[in-house]
């Protein structure tokens, strides 16, 4: 099979359509046939000109199809979060909580991108007037995951079009309904007919679409193998990428940490979403001398999350999003076991309809483990005790990942201080690691390269022209 086969998760045979499958009980919701070659050249013409009419849009009018965006989505929010319920098995009070901040995140750029993208004047002194303008590129194809079917793709999508860019979204398969209901509610914020697009296509047809002179570049949130495949295929025809891949998130808890916050906040980090998070705190490092202290705490409140039908306002942890995300995750958890793992928490397949899997918890592991080497997407905890904090920076440094990390301890300069020694995108000290509008988002080494958010994922996707007038 093929890196850009990764994209399509469950499909087994060459099938011609994608399928939605409600991951609670295993069964279908819907069927959405890929888009035939005449199709697409349909969707991509339609895209061009949507893209040109876009950029025509003074920044002022875009921002007011922002606002307009936020309100369409706080109107119909409880639609929303059942369908992103419904596809992807998220618990229904998160799905609403992910719905509402899209739209946060819809106001924050409606807000600041009309300074974010001003006209830039450099001091050249006597030698003319020479100013910096952040200029579109034209649209950018976008290959979405399903773990936040709205948020993943807004956070892209926003300052994309808030630069005036045009945006193609090809979603996951599992989630089409997201990725449709997402275009609706951009057409009623009054976005121009082509500047968001759905292309629903097979895995086969991308290197086709990426080469496509009317995409411009390339956003991919995904696994490294299938993020390395379409970055590829964008490399190969000259398009900029921006590569989103997932890691091995550490959580280091020094001996002085407050465990009161600490471990509440370590729960949240590991089991939001089911486990299914790529910047949630996965390895979870601590500190000896409270080791023994935060696992028997850590270990009673995961102990009393609720795992259950995703519709019920108690939930805690609904089922993985699809069967063969837990079957991997199975085999992560056993064969860590195998080489010495001490198993404290769950580790077993549930038995009935749904693919359930209960908060686990891992002690004893060591770099040599997959749950410590390997991304585990789902509600696995891995817990390594180091000796001091320098010994926990090397662990948390022991990783071909570095998408975030979070740090636990009593003095906070001297966590913003071990924090720069920490090699990934984002370090949070004493909070959970979290995308934020306000700040970029990112990784580094197997976790790609590119920032999202912020004034950096406004402008990632920009012609930064000079203009230099002399007399």
């Amino acid at each position: 099979m093929s890196s850009l086969a990764a994209l399509s998760g469950e499909r087994t045979i060459d099938r011609r359509e994608a399928v939605s499958i409600d991951p609670a009980t295993g069964n279908e919701l819907a069927r959405y046939p890929f888009s035939d070659p005449a199709e697409q050249e349909i969707i991509l013409a339609a895209a061009w000109n949507g893209f040109r009419a876009w950029r025509a849009v003074s920044v002022t009018d875009r921002m007011a199809v922002f606002r307009r965006m936020a309100i369409t989505l706080r109107e119909t929010t409880d639609r929303l979060a059942r369908l992103i319920t419904l596809e992807m098995g998220k618990p229904i009070a998160q799905a609403r909580a992910e719905v509402g901040k899209c739209a946060d995140l819809c106001e924050w750029y409606a807000t600041h991108a009309p300074a974010l993208l001003a006209e830039e004047q450099v001091d050249v002194g006597t030698d003319g007037e020479a100013s910096i303008a952040h200029l579109p590129l034209g649209p950018i194809l976008a290959v979405m995951p399903w773990n936040f079917p709205l948020w993943q793709v807004l956070r892209a999508a926003v300052p994309i079009l808030a630069a005036g860019n045009g945006f193609v979204l090809k979603h996951a398969d599992n989630v089409q309904g997201n990725a449709l209901a997402l275009a609706v509610a951009f057409r009623i914020a009054g976005l121009p007919e082509g500047a968001f697009s759905v292309l629903n296509v097979d895995r086969d047809d991308l290197p086709r679409i990426i080469a496509d002179p009317r995409i411009a570049a390339v956003t991919v949130t995904a696994g490294v193998a299938a993020g390395a495949a379409v970055a590829s295929e964008a490399g190969r025809h000259l398009k900029k990428s921006v590569l989103e891949l997932g890691g091995t998130d550490p959580c280091i808890i020094l001996a002085d940490a407050d465990l009161d916050r600490a471990v509440p906040a370590a729960v949240q980090a590991r089991f939001q979403n089911s486990g299914q998070v790529c910047i949630a705190g996965k390895r979870l490092i601590v500190e000896a001398s409270i080791a023994e202290e935060f696992i028997r705490r850590f270990v009673v409140a995961a102990a009393a999350l609720r795992v259950g039908d995703p519709f019920d306002e108690a939930t805690d942890l609904g089922p993985l999003a699809r069967h063969r995300l837990r079957t991997e995750l199975q085999a992560q958890v056993e064969a860590s076991l195998a080489k010495g793992a001490r198993l404290l928490l769950g580790g077993a397949v549930p038995e009935g309809a749904g693919s359930y899997y209960p908060a686990t918890v891992l002690a004893d592991v060591t770099p040599d483990m997959p749950v410590f080497r390997e991304e585990t997407f789902g509600p696995v905890a891995a817990i390594t005790v180091a000796t001091d904090a320098e010994h926990a920076v090397r662990l948390a440094n022991d990783s071909d990942y570095g998408l975030s990390g979070a740090l636990w301890c009593g003095d906070p300069a001297r966590g913003a201080r071990i924090a720069r020694r920490i090699e990934t995108g984002g370090v949070f000290v004493n909070g959970v690691a979290m995308s934020d509008p306000r700040v970029p988002i990112g990784g580094i080494r197997r976790s790609g390269y590119g920032r999202e958010l912020s004034y950096f994922g406004l402008r990632e996707f920009c012609n930064t022209q000079l203009v230099w007038v002399r007399g």
